[in-house]
Parts: structure tokens; sequence; C-alpha cells
């Protein structure tokens, strides 16, 4: 019996032994993974950061078919109307090509001489209408109004007048021009506005 009891503290030694091995076990480092395991990682979204970011930039330009290129454009004036000291005049865009464009904003227009030349300042921007997005079907046209001031009524020492033969006008967006004869008189003066054109409409 006495060696029984002698043989049972032993285990029981040994068993409390064990146990607080297996505690400082657990309070270490994790063992390495051995060559050939595979190890899981799985990663945790942050906290969304309360920084502000900047956003991007619209485009000035609503979506829509693209732009009408001055290659597919056909330009030419309507019939005009005589208001006082002016003239007004409507620029016709017809897309001539085979897909629908759009057209949207302001062109440029200018006088410009038999050889090219320009003369006097380009026309100034009327925001009577807003501008929109005008789209021209195969065939399609659309105008915008150009309004012609009288040279006359400006002094001579003022206008500095000249005849001119063409209009350059660049379609809205695009940076090559149409030329439209008209013969007229323009002020070479780059202070005097003799030119005024409005947004394309349908």
């Amino acid at each position: 019996m006495k060696s029984m009891s002698v043989a049972a503290r032993a285990l029981g030694a040994c068993a409390s032994i064990a146990a607080a091995a297996g505690m400082l076990a657990g309070c270490g480092s994790s063992p390495s993974p051995s060559a050939g395991q595979t190890v899981t990682v799985t990663v945790t979204a942050s906290p969304q950061s309360t920084a502000t970011t900047s956003q991007p930039v619209p485009s000035p330009t609503p979506s829509g078919p693209p732009a009408c290129a001055t290659a597919i454009l056909k330009a030419a004036l309507g019939r005009g109307s005589g208001a006082a000291g002016s003239v007004y005049y409507p620029i016709v865009f017809t897309n001539t090509s085979a897909s629908a464009c759009s057209l949207y904003g302001y062109p440029g227009v200018s006088f410009v001489t038999a050889s090219g030349g320009q003369v006097g300042p380009a026309a100034t921007e009327d925001p009577v209408y807003p501008r929109q997005l005008v789209t021209l079907a195969p065939g399609g046209t659309a105008h915008a109004e150009l309004q012609i001031l009288d040279a006359h009524n400006y002094p001579s020492s003022t206008c500095s007048p000249i005849a001119v033969h063409r209009l350059r006008v660049f379609p809205p967006g695009q940076t090559s021009a149409v030329y439209i004869a008209v013969a007229t008189t323009a002020c070479a003066n780059s202070s005097v506005h003799v030119l005024s054109v409005q947004t394309v409409q349908p």
C-alpha cells in the first residue's frame, strides 16, 4: 500500500509539472510553420479615413454623341434680318456624315481678309441663351445667331474701316475652321467689337 501511495504522489507531481509547462508554452511565441504548411492570413478593413479626398472634376460637356468635327460639318449663313445699326444672320451647321454628332456652346467667329488675315477681334459671346447639347442626326442642322454691327456706326478714326470677304468659323470645341463668303466692311481696330454670337440652338 505504501508503495502505491508513493507512486500516486509521483504521478500527481508529474501532471502538475506538465500543466505548468503547457501554460508557459501558451504564453510564448507561436512556433513558425514548418515547410509545406499553408498559412492563411485574414485582413480586416481598417476604419474609414475621415480625410477629405478630391473629387474628379466633371466634364463641362454633357454626355451624348461625339462632338461634330469640322470635317463633317457644312456651314452657311441663313437669311439675314436687319435691326437698328446691325444685321442678324443664323450660322447654319449641317451634319454631312452618316452618324449622329453633337454641338455644345459657342462657335468662334471672326472676319478675315481674302488672304486669311483676321480683321478686328473675334465675336463676343452673347449669353442670351444657355448652353445646351444639340444632337445632329445625319443631314440634321443647328444654328447660332450672329450679330454684325454696321462699321459705319463708328467714326473712321475709331473704327479703321477695312473691306472683308469672309467669316472664319470654328465649330464649338474644334480647332480647325470653316469659311463663309461675306463681303462687308469691318473695323480693324482691336478695341471695336462689331461681332457677337449666341450659343448653338436646335
